[in-house]
């Protein structure tokens, strides 16, 4: 079975969710609207909720995060069979 480093997969998983807040964050901004028209609300729920998402989906893996593989626990008593 493998094992998770965890402090670097929740390292990784929030600097996914925190890009993945600032693109969609990004893209729900109106283009060609001024910093009054813009409805900053909405636009800061949906980039919250999609960073909510970006660490669900993180659940299921990171590729820039390592697993280890634990320790053989079978004892090494030198003989080869």
């Amino acid at each position: 079975m493998w094992n998770w480093d965890w402090k670097e997969w929740f390292v990784a998983a929030l600097i996914r969710a925190v890009k993945t807040f600032a693109q969609t964050a990004g893209a729900a901004i109106t283009v060609g609207a001024t910093i009054d028209e813009v409805q900053w609300g909405r636009v800061l729920s949906v980039a919250g909720v999609a960073a909510v998402l970006s660490l669900l989906t993180s659940l299921g893996g990171l590729p820039e995060v390592r697993r280890t593989e634990p320790p053989d626990e079978s004892p090494d008593d030198g003989l080869d069979a």
